[in-house]
């Protein structure tokens, strides 16, 4: 079943997905419309990824054997997101090629190997140095200052394993929390805006940018994305040389997304690199002549990449958390009421705070008119009597 590099995957063929969240669903929407099966394999039994692929295994990312017999059914392997152990990976690998490798999963999936890639091949990033040891805390707060951010290794999203520290006393509190696990400190950066790119590469050598999309976060989880948006003009083109520059340093294929910081004092700064779609190129599904999930499928496959041309003048995606669900139900009817709005739900059954459930997606002439009435869509799903 496997492929050589150089091999096109044609509609027909079985794609293998590591993951079976939302991202592997809307994968699995986007690839089963243009004729290709999809294996999906993950350790959870009612994950949004179910509902939608052929077939699913669920199992252990380290259970050997039951990777191995998931990858020898498919003819590639993509990822889902990045938290699966390198031995998932590495498995796989032998039977049918992994998209992007597990080099490069390696690469990005530890904050710290992630910042000393980017200090290699010259892209600029957060100032950061290991802080795993309360010795090596006590040497980061010297070079890189305080406030700073301490953040765990890996194994950390959505703010999740991270604190922003004022004082001496602050960082050795939270460097205590973590309990020895690795950890990075990284300068605080006064950032006019957030920004991401994203970034399609295939076998063949070929790749597409899209954005930069503005984004907005509420306690550390993304919260609305937009695009276009003027303002980021004066950065585009390099984050898009940046982007591109990892996507061929890494040798990465498939989709990924690339985070970055914009300084106020003009200098465009890498955060974090995901391996995979991401949260805010969402919107792409609807404003986009191709998807970012389409372009993960030709990617990997080794067709011709897609066109990320927007269709809209304006487009506007709003997270939908489990917080949404507190007083009932959502209004679903006055979103779909609505033309302008574009309702993405991820079949999730269980509703929790922070929880993403789905997005609401705002097409519209321009991106403030977009963002606005993404906004209010929302606003109105919590009405309720």
């Amino acid at each position: 079943m496997s492929s050589t590099p150089t091999e096109r995957i044609l509609p027909g063929a079985t794609l293998g997905v590591l993951g079976s969240g939302q991202l592997g669903r809307m994968f699995a929407m986007a690839a089963t419309r243009l004729g290709y099966r999809v294996h999906v394999y993950a350790p959870e039994h009612d994950a949004p990824a179910a509902d939608v692929c052929w077939r699913q295994t669920v199992g252990a990312f380290e259970d050997v054997a039951a990777v191995a017999e998931f990858a020898a059914s498919v003819s590639v392997v993509t990822l889902e997101f990045e938290n699966i152990a390198p031995i998932a990976t590495e498995t796989a690998a032998k039977y049918a090629p992994v998209r992007p490798s597990g080099a490069a999963l390696y690469t990005v999936q530890d904050r710290l190997r992630e910042k000393l890639f980017l200090e290699k091949i010259g892209v600029p990033c957060t100032p950061f140095a290991e802080a795993t040891t309360a010795a090596d805390l006590a040497t980061a707060i010297t070079q890189v200052g305080l406030p700073a951010v301490l953040k765990t290794a890996a194994w950390g999203y959505d703010g999740k394993g991270q604190a922003l520290v004022h004082t001496v006393d602050e960082a050795t509190a939270a460097h205590a929390e973590l309990g020895g696990q690795p950890a990075v400190l990284e300068g605080f950066i006064d950032f006019q805006c957030e920004l991401s790119m994203l970034v399609a590469r295939n076998p063949a050598g070929e790749v597409a940018t899209f954005g930069p999309l503005a984004n907005d976060h509420v306690n550390h989880i993304l919260d609305v994305s937009t695009f276009p948006d003027a303002s980021l003009q004066p950065a585009a083109a390099e984050a898009a040389e940046i982007a591109a520059t990892i996507a061929r340093e890494l040798d990465a294929i498939g989709l990924m997304c690339v985070e970055f910081f914009w300084a106020r004092d003009g200098r465009l700064l890498v955060n974090e690199i995901a391996p995979r779609p991401h949260n805010s190129g969402h919107l792409t599904i609807d404003a986009c002549r191709t998807s970012q999930f389409e372009q993960q499928v030709r990617a990997i496959c080794n067709l011709p990449l897609g066109s990320f041309e927007p269709v809209v003048g304006g487009v506007a995606m709003a997270n939908l958390l489990g917080d949404l669900w507190a007083g009932g139900v959502p209004d679903w009817v006055s979103a779909l009421a609505d033309p302008q709005l574009r309702l993405h739900l991820y079949g999730k059954v269980h509703a929790r705070p922070g929880r993403k459930m789905g997005h609401l997606v705002a097409l519209a002439d321009d991106a403030a008119t977009a963002r606005a009435a993404a906004i209010a869509g929302r606003e109105r799903l919590a009405r309720r009597g």
